[in-house]
């Protein structure tokens, strides 16, 4: 078996019929793919990474099996332990330190991608390029606005990589822009 994006791909449609948690994994696939090459690192090993992180979601979607489950089934294929272990990471509740720039990145992205796609989806236009920092920002403090995401989540994970919680922000967002239509969302 080759580990690469495209059996990334393949196993996370395997397991997940959701449209939307599909198009979640893409959001964090590009947002992996731009920091892996801000970071002078693999593109599409960071972009595998970000594909499956969620991949079980559908079959265990509890603290007690969702990514532990899946890290069974992971590593059971043969995929690359490095990988394992940062899926494994970006759940606190695993237990499981973040102890690499992989590790890191995925959790810095995973909830702030979903922020974000929130923040585009109640804009006129919906166009994520046009998401405004300070209005994330403020969202953000809203505990109403898209309240499962983690918003402590969002602010450990821009410390964590290094980046001030704007420029991190940014940085996503753009990302995201990159893929619009793959989103769901327009181009502009």
């Amino acid at each position: 078996m080759t580990y690469d994006r495209d059996s990334a791909w393949k196993l996370l449609c395997e397991w997940t019929t959701s449209e939307a948690l599909r198009k979640h994994a893409l959001s964090v696939e590009a947002a992996m793919r731009a920091h892996a090459r801000r970071l002078g690192q693999d593109e599409e090993a960071w972009a595998a990474v970000g594909l499956l992180h969620d991949f079980d979601y559908e079959r265990f979607d509890t603290a007690e099996t969702h990514v532990l489950e899946g890290a069974k089934v992971l590593r059971a294929q043969g995929w690359p332990e490095p990988w394992v272990r940062a899926i494994e990471g970006h759940a606190d509740y695993t237990g499981i330190p973040r102890d690499s720039d992989l590790a890191r990145c995925l959790f810095a992205v995973d909830e702030l991608c979903g922020f974000l796609t929130a923040a585009a989806l109640v804009r006129p236009d919906k166009a994520i390029a046009a998401v405004q920092v300070d209005s994330v920002k403020k969202k953000l403090k809203d505990k109403a606005f898209a309240r499962a995401v983690n918003r402590e989540d969002i602010r450990r994970g821009a410390e964590e990589i290094g980046l001030p919680l704007e420029e991190h922000i940014a940085f996503v967002r753009d990302a995201m822009a990159t893929i619009a239509p793959a989103l769901g969302l327009p181009p502009t």
